[in-house]
């Protein structure tokens, strides 16, 4: 079974109360909940964490891509400043998919860059809590073909 790692960084805890006219009413353990639905019908098994601390996300990374896991990160702040995820990420060998739930381009200039977009397969942005599930069958689309293309040819 394909395993799956969405990690959230920093007061992605506050969901639903902070700046909710920018990151809306849904709570983290909504879209939990709304990730393992989508992970069920897509036959993958899913770890869903949140941590402030910059090091346990960091271990998280390290961990998937140790268990061969393809990884879902919104690493809030950390995505502008986080040398040590970009690291991470690349290190691990986990395809990983960068996500967040406002379209960060259309905001303050300092969150047009993102450190850890150059180590991943893709970035989603803007789509609220749709972006987490876009996310999560981007990354498992993309270890769906690796997997594919590592099998011998049978011909």
């Amino acid at each position: 079974m394909t395993a799956i790692f969405v990690l959230n960084g920093p007061n992605l805890n506050l969901l639903g109360r902070r700046e909710p006219q920018i990151y809306g009413s849904t709570t983290l353990p909504d879209i939990e909940k709304l990730v393992r639905q989508k992970a069920e019908t897509l036959g993958v098994a899913v770890t869903f964490r949140q941590s402030n601390h910059e090091g346990h996300l960091v271990d998280w990374i390290q961990e998937a891509g140790a268990q061969g896991a393809g990884i879902v990160i919104n690493a809030g702040a950390y995505t502008h400043t986080s040398i040590a995820l970009r690291d991470a990420i690349s290190g691990s060998g986990a395809p990983t998919v960068e996500i967040h739930l406002s379209n960060v381009h259309a905001r303050e200039g300092f969150r047009h860059r993102s450190l850890i977009a150059p180590v991943s397969v893709g970035v989603i942005c803007g789509f609220g809590p749709m972006s987490y599930l876009l996310g999560l069958e981007a990354v498992h689309r993309v270890m769906a073909e690796r997997a594919r293309q590592a099998k011998p040819s049978q011909h």
